[in-house]
């Protein structure tokens, strides 16, 4: 049989015939056809999704061209809904480039290449191009944006957005990796610059960009005309009965409308007709079943949904292209198959094998034994090793630096094959290797073979790793924190002022003071009583956490109602921090056990974990390793989303307790999870001689006895359990760490015996729930706080619908999952009924495979279905609530929640973190009855929790029964009723500020107001135009940021954070800044008032003001007739202030004079 190498692999001769490679494996294929795209454009098609991204990635590491993907919508055929906007922006990419590809490679999936495309001048006639110097009319530019189909927006996130203020312009355009800002000077297009999405700071210039259409149909008029006109010749329905129909009219793009696209074209293409002339094609194996098999699937769908009369569908030629029209197409292309079948007849065979005997065992005397032959037997072979990233290739370096070999690094495999190294290193996504053998003699038998090239990668050295791809990082602002509850704030949210209780909000007002406007937050009292707050005071004010919205007990102004209320919460505060100073007092004061830290041994532990680290983690595990090293016990929280990398924190502090000698201890609330960790565990420390060993209901008689003889002997090194490790009858001689997982969800008992236990032995709590006193208390530094916010790389967020049950919603739902080889939770919370709505899955969708798990089952049984479900014997689990904490499933990306409305939001954020931990889009589907069935507070959780799509939404999800919830679990029904009271964020300042007190020796002030914040009124206009800041909710964030900026440092970032997103700031928000900065002296000075008008002006001081008396003496004995005293407490003065920068100076001049020490002290 004829051998070629895939360095140099065969061409098809012509269009005629069809030329057969034989499949290699590994990755043979994709160096084949990188070799073969270099001298003519290329088509690859694969049989399905997951072929084209393990293809895309091999391509991209050995090829020198460009690869072009054009994915598949991930959406069903006649889907309601539209593909992720994501998708969108990367197909039109990739047909914007293919005219005018003469090289490349384009990349696409066989169901994919079954779609029909808007035709080829489409995109070309539709593109707008913006470069630096260009005149731009900003009307002009909105209404061709919104004719291209861009959404306008108040913040841009996403691909097709725009969002218009003042000189500046922010957009995504379609095809673009980075939303842009377009910086005019007057009409001019002064800058263009990439900004990044989460931060919305800009980046990097560019000189010009170009904005594709943000669909791939038009809604211009002559497109809508002929969209009509289609539709009304085509389907026998009153079309004004159909909703996609009336909004199409109105040029409104109703989810799902890609699937009408023939209607708004005379005539579509496929994507052969938009590819460059002399494209080769590829076929890889199993693609014509693949073709055939989704051909049925489509005619299958069009006849069970083709009944709804208000969605009429296109029958399936027109809609898709059929199997033998795609293969008619193939013939008119120079073409290669792939074939899988090892005797077929005219097949060439390239001349490689699979890397084989080269993995590093870890247990072994010399763990690089079988690489070291391999390397020894070819000596004349150029090898290259792969790691997937930087910090993955300075493991792999450490692993084979006993070998003593010359690694020298190289940029990627098309460097190394020009360079001359014989051994090389690089970074890529690869995922296998291959030999390529010298085919002159390939025909020998292997062992006696003569190879030319080997590439290495991780998995072929340390079995399967876990591929990440690094993703945009997200930063978190430090005053999030403090705004996110704000930014939630809509008229009639309640909220607490400091000094007058609690009120709703009603909206930002502005009104006339002094003669100048100003902003004013608009609070109603009790008894319809309104209070107008400045902007600059916003430092007062806290989103109310308490009772539900409608319950807040809303006080009366004037009244000594709020006085009460917080002399009382104060006062139980005050005990509150006592206590919990008394256990942190007991910790402090008893010196722990220092863990010992080995480089070495912990460098060869951290370099097996198979991910890469994710900024937060990395940072989360040094603060752990900071804690156990040191003599004083820790006692740490690390809280992030369900799969964002706790338990490899964890497992690090699990290292370095056994390596010092000690017993780990691991707590869980479920007999589920025990077998999970105690199986992550058992796999992470397989390569060290640790212990580790399980206790739970499973394992029972003679087993169990066994090992808790060895926990009770010190010779388990690391116990995972749940609650029953805490019974008396469980002794650990030598414990030096307790790791608990999800806290909240053990009982009051446990708890107390928890707390027994904080100050003898280093404690790691694991949650994914945030739990107010333990994140508050890690702000008062009694416990230690690590946030993993950052999600691992390529997590998509979980897109959520809200839908009335009905079962083609269902049957949708299953199949798009199951054909994309996923899995699916099925929530059905009631174990009575629990069989017959599994029995219904199944009927439903026969190509499900279902399994049933509720928490009544025996325990042995649940155990081996979510075994099963682990394993892929099923695909669909029909479950209860036991999943909310449980097992990770990377392929269940789809999860449906039965009556969603009877769920907490903590909960339903919970149950959705248990799909997405892959990179495929996830879907969750809320389930409800008709609305009239549902409460208006259930609506409210549903919106809450489908508009919160973003990772890492467990900290910023409007936690309000979560933080009640939590709350009261963990400090007890008393508490939680100060709490109802006072509202949740101002409880949290006053026990920082008691237990702040306790710890200084102080007795705490109950009478003392909180904060002992400055008003500053100078009767100047201090605001953000709504000319500059449109949007209310915008202006209200960037207030309360600008009220809680710290000091001059961060009020300046501020500042260029605004120029930076909404251009040069307007006269009235230089002077909201100055006199922010104003305020920020006062407050260092003591003061707590500060007014001032043209001529006169007067400052009161705080009781506990830092003003030496002296200096004010001095002030008025020099200067009598423009400064006196007026009581014990005030200062005034008569100064020249007619203007605004008189004023300031005037004002500044005095603050600084009243900070100096007088020269007579």
């Amino acid at each position: 049989m004829p051998h070629f190498s895939p360095l140099d692999p065969p061409r098809p001769s012509g269009i005629r015939d069809t030329l057969y490679w034989q499949s290699p494996e590994g990755s043979a294929a994709a160096l084949a056809l990188s070799r073969l795209a270099l001298d003519a454009p290329l088509l690859v098609i694969t049989a399905d999704t997951a072929q084209a991204q393990r293809m895309e990635n091999d391509l991209r590491f050995y090829s020198e061209l460009p690869v072009m993907p054009f994915p598949d919508w991930e959406i069903l055929p006649y889907d309601s809904f539209s593909p992720h906007q994501d998708i969108v922006s990367a197909r039109l990419r990739t047909l914007r480039k293919l005219r005018e590809a003469t090289h490349g490679i384009v990349l696409v999936p066989i169901n994919t290449l079954m779609q029909r495309l808007p035709p080829t001048d489409y995109i070309a006639g539709r593109v707008l191009t913006l470069e630096v110097g260009m005149m731009l009319d900003r009307e002009g530019f909105r209404e061709s944006l919104s004719r291209a189909g861009y959404r306008a927006v108040e913040t841009v996130y996403e691909p097709g957005e725009y969002a218009l203020r003042g000189a500046l312009i922010d957009l995504f355009p379609m095809g673009s990796e980075a939303p842009l800002r377009i910086d005019l000077f007057d009409d001019e297009i002064d800058t263009l610059r990439e900004f990044d999405p989460d931060t919305q700071r800009s980046r990097d210039k560019v000189e010009h960009i170009e904005l594709l259409p943000a669909h791939e149909y038009s809604l211009s008029r002559s497109a809508i005309a002929c969209f009509r006109e289609g539709f009304e010749t085509l389907f026998d329905v009153d079309p004004r009965q159909s909703p996609l129909y009336v909004d199409a009219l109105k040029g409104i793009p109703s989810p799902g409308l890609e699937q009408y696209l023939p209607l708004f074209f005379e005539e579509t293409a496929t994507l052969f007709e938009h590819l460059a002339d002399g494209t080769r094609v590829a076929m890889m194996p199993q693609v014509h079943e693949a073709a055939e098999h989704h051909w049925t699937a489509i005619q299958s769908r069009y006849e069970n949904l083709g009944v709804d009369p208000t969605r009429p569908l296109l029958p399936p030629h027109r809609a898709f292209v059929p199997v033998s029209e795609v293969f008619a197409a193939l013939k008119r292309h120079p073409r290669i198959a792939l074939v899988e079948d090892r005797d077929h007849a005219h097949a060439k065979v390239p001349a490689t094998r699979p890397v084989a005997k080269v993995a590093i065992n870890a247990r072994a005397q010399r763990p690089t034994a079988s690489l070291e032959r391999f390397l020894g037997k070819h000596g004349q072979a150029r090898v290259l090793f792969v790691a997937e990233s930087r910090g993955r290739r300075e493991a792999l370096e450490e692993v084979l630096a006993p070998l003593r070999l010359s690694l020298p690094h190289v940029a990627d495999w098309p460097s190394f094959v020009k360079g001359d190294q014989r051994l090389a290193i690089t970074e890529g996504e690869l995922g296998d290797g291959l030999c390529i053998t010298d085919f002159k003699t390939s025909d020998l038998e292997a062992s006696d073979e003569r190879l030319t090239y080997a590439v290495i990668t991780e998995s072929e050295l340390f079995g399967e790793v876990v591929r990440q791809s690094r993703r945009r990082e997200k930063v978190t602002d430090d005053n999030e924190l403090a705004v996110r509850h704000l930014s939630e704030l809509h008229p009639g949210s309640p909220v607490v002022h400091q000094i007058h209780g609690v009120g709703r909000y009603l909206g930002l007002e502005k009104l006339e003071a002094g003669g100048q406007a100003a902003e004013f937050l608009a609070l109603e009292y009790a008894d319809n009583a309104k209070l107008y707050v400045p902007v600059d005071s916003l430092h007062f004010i806290s989103r109310y956490a308490g009772a539900s919205d409608e319950l807040a007990p809303l006080h009366r102004l004037g009244s000594d109602q709020w006085d009460k209320a917080r002399k009382k919460a104060a006062e139980k505060i005050r005990d509150t921090a006592a206590e919990l100073l008394d256990v942190y007092a007991r910790r402090e004061a008893r010196v722990g056990f220092a863990c010992e830290f080995p480089p070495e041994e912990y460098g060869r532990f951290a370099g097996s974990f198979p991910f890469e680290e994710t900024p937060d983690q990395r940072a989360a595990i040094h603060a752990v390793i900071q804690d156990m090293t040191s003599p004083r016990p820790m006692d740490r929280v690390v809280c992030g989303d369900v799969g964002f990398g706790k338990t490899e924190v964890a497992m690090r502090a699990a290292f370095l307790a056994v390596h010092s000698g000690r017993q780990v201890v691991v707590l869980v609330p479920t007999t589920l999870l025990a077998q999970q960790h105690y199986d992550n565990f058992r796999d992470r420390f397989a390569d060290t001689a640790v212990q580790v060993e399980l206790v739970s209901r499973f394992s029972a008689g003679k087993g169990q006895a066994e090992s808790l003889k060895r926990i009770a002997d010190g010779r388990a090194d690391i116990v995972i359990g749940t609650h029953k490790l805490l019974s008396k009858s469980i002794s650990f001689p030598n414990m030096g760490l307790l790791i608990i997982d999800e806290e909240h969800r053990f009982g009051v008992a446990q708890k107390e015996r928890l707390k027994s236990l904080r100050a003898e032995v280093d404690i790691l709590t694991l949650t994914a729930t945030p739990i107010p006193r333990t994140l508050n208390m890690a702000m008062s530094g009694i416990r230690d706080l690590s946030i993993i916010a950052t999600p691992p790389a390529r997590r998509l967020s979980v897109k959520t619908f809200v839908q009335q049950r009905n079962e083609s919603v269902l049957k949708e739902a299953i199949l798009r999952e199951v054909l994309r080889g996923g899995q699916v939770y099925y929530l059905h919370n009631e174990v009575k009924t629990i069989e017959s709505s599994a029995q219904q899955v199944r009927e439903l969708v026969p190509e499900a495979r279902v399994g049933v798990a509720h928490g009544q089952l025996p325990e042995r049984s649940l155990e081996r279905v979510m075994s099963d479900f682990y394993h892929k014997r099923f695909n669909v689990l029909v479950c209860s609530t036991i999943i909310e904490t449980g097992i990770d499933v990377p392929s269940a990306n789809t999860i449906i929640i039965e009556r969603a409305d009877k769920f907490g939001l903590a909960q339903l954020h919970q149950l959705r973190g248990r799909v997405g931990r892959s990179h495929h889009q996830a879907y969750a589907y809320l389930l409800t009855p008709p609305p009239k069935a549902i409460s208006r507070d259930a609506v409210k959780r549903l919106e809450a929790i489908s508009q919160a799509e973003d990772l890492g939404a467990g900290f910023t999800l409007a936690s309000h029964d979560m933080e009640i919830r939590g709350a009261g679990e963990l400090l007890g029904d008393e508490q939680s009723g100060q709490m109802e009271t006072i509202g949740y964020s101002l409880y949290m300042q006053m026990l920082d500020r008691a237990v702040k007190a306790i710890r200084a020796g102080k007795t705490p002030n109950i009478d003392a107001p909180l904060d002992q914040g400055v008003e500053v009124s100078l009767n100047l206009p201090a605001l953000i135009p709504d000319d500059y800041m449109h949007d209310v909710q915008q202006r209200l964030i960037m207030y309360k940021r600008i009220a809680s900026a710290e000091d001059e440092a961060a009020l300046k970032e501020l500042q260029v954070e605004l120029i930076d997103r909404f251009g040069l700031l307007p006269a009235p928000v230089k002077t909201l800044m100055r006199q922010t900065r104003l305020r920020q002296r006062a407050e260092r000075l003591g003061i707590s008032r500060l007014e001032a008008g043209a001529e006169r002006g007067r400052i009161i001081f705080a009781s506990s003001t830092a003003v030496d008396p002296m200096t004010l003496v001095t002030l008025i004995q020099k200067d009598p007739q423009h400064y006196r005293l007026e009581g014990a407490d005030t200062l005034r003065f008569e100064l020249d202030m007619q203007d605004e920068e008189t004023r300031f100076q005037a004002l500044e001049t005095l603050l600084e004079r009243l900070n100096r020490k007088t020269e007579a002290a």
